[in-house]
């Protein structure tokens, strides 16, 4: 099986020779079906085929076309938090990871810790974990996290991220890329942020900008950068960045597209030993745990560092002397938050909603 940065080398064409040649051929027949699929579900839902339903509360969609992070998590905190400042009353809505809705998985428990005060809601079912909003936790506004693709549950705003350094799945959809549906396709996005867009070049930008404007031109434009802010030990006491400087250190993740958090540790003044890459969502073992404390001190690492979704499943299984860090980030709008934020506002005080509105 494919670890995450052996299938983008190949996805990508950086991995060259037969083997990855082959192994392109077949993704490429595999994605026929999978392209098929999509389609014909689109399709149905466009044309009232299938049926949309919806809540008696606005909904916020935060998401994205590609496998794999493209800031989501940090994303849908912003707009939680912006909301409860305008006195609503968000609930964040989810699929949950495996479709678990017993146990909430990585993000929520990385969402709680951010913002204690938000409820937060999982199911595969989307549409009674909206309703379950509503009706059980008084919400006055829903945040619907990683609900592009999600169509059964009506939204009143979908909002779309497009990372920079990675934007277009690789030009295919899944399996052959990791695009989840057909860039054609953002054409139903109310709002699209290009995010990371410090780890590009404005002139990139400008070009990754008329590419996207060109497939919806009706979008309002963000442009979101997300930079490390501070470090959060294991205990949740919080440490500023230059309590490490020049320090050695180890770090490892599993998340979506791990060459983004390597960036991120690149950007800083650290010493960076090795960077341990897991699956996506991986399950943290005692096992694990032990071998980045061994492999820490076999590098004379003063700390070990990783995001914060890693940090809310490891931290029971650490045991070794040297510190754990994980590196928070803040979310930065250089460019639509104005427009973003009028449009919500409008959103979230328009009273005249229609019947059709409540299931």
């Amino acid at each position: 099986m494919l670890n995450s940065s052996t299938f983008r080398a190949i996805a990508s064409g950086r991995r060259r020779g037969l083997a990855a040649l082959a192994i392109r051929i077949l993704l490429h027949l595999f994605a026929i079906p999978y392209r098929l699929i999509v389609n014909v579900r689109n399709y149905a839902f466009d044309h009232g085929w299938r049926k949309i339903y919806r809540v008696s509360v606005p909904v916020i969609s935060v998401g994205n076309l590609t496998l794999g992070g493209t800031g989501k998590t940090p994303t849908v905190a912003w707009i939680s938090k912006w909301l409860i400042t305008q006195k609503i009353n968000p609930v964040i809505v989810s699929r949950g990871y495996k479709g678990d809705c017993k146990d909430k998985n990585d993000e929520a428990v990385e969402l709680a810790e951010k913002l204690p005060d938000v409820r937060h809601v999982q199911n595969p079912d989307r549409l009674k974990a909206a309703q379950t909003a509503v009706a059980d936790h008084a919400a006055t506004a829903i945040v619907l996290d990683d609900g592009f693709q999600h169509r059964r549950l009506g939204r009143d705003f979908d909002l779309v991220l497009i990372d920079s350094t990675e934007p277009f799945g690789f030009e295919y959809l899944f399996p052959r890329g990791t695009l989840r549906e057909p860039l054609s396709n953002l054409r139903r996005a109310d709002a699209v942020a290009l995010t990371r867009v410090d780890c590009i070049t404005v002139e990139c930008r400008a070009i990754l900008k008329k590419r996207i404007q060109s497939i919806a031109p009706n979008a309002v434009w963000i442009e979101i950068a997300h930079r490390a802010a501070f470090l959060t030990e294991r205990g949740g006491e919080t440490v500023s960045l230059t309590s490490l400087h020049n320090a050695r250190v180890v770090a490892f993740c599993g998340i979506g597209n791990p060459e983004n958090f390597a960036q991120t540790l690149a950007r800083e003044d650290w010493d960076v030993q090795e960077c341990k890459e897991y699956p996506d969502h991986h399950h943290y073992t005692q096992r694990d745990s032990d071998w980045l404390l061994r492999r820490a001190e076999q590098c004379g690492a003063t700390a070990v560092l990783c995001t914060h979704k890693d940090l809310v499943k490891i931290r029971p299984l650490w045991q070794g002397g040297i510190p754990l860090y994980a590196v928070m980030l803040e979310t930065e709008m250089l460019a639509g938050e104005a427009e973003l934020k009028t449009l919500l506002d409008v959103l979230i005080t328009d009273k005249r909603l229609p019947e059709s509105r409540t299931i």
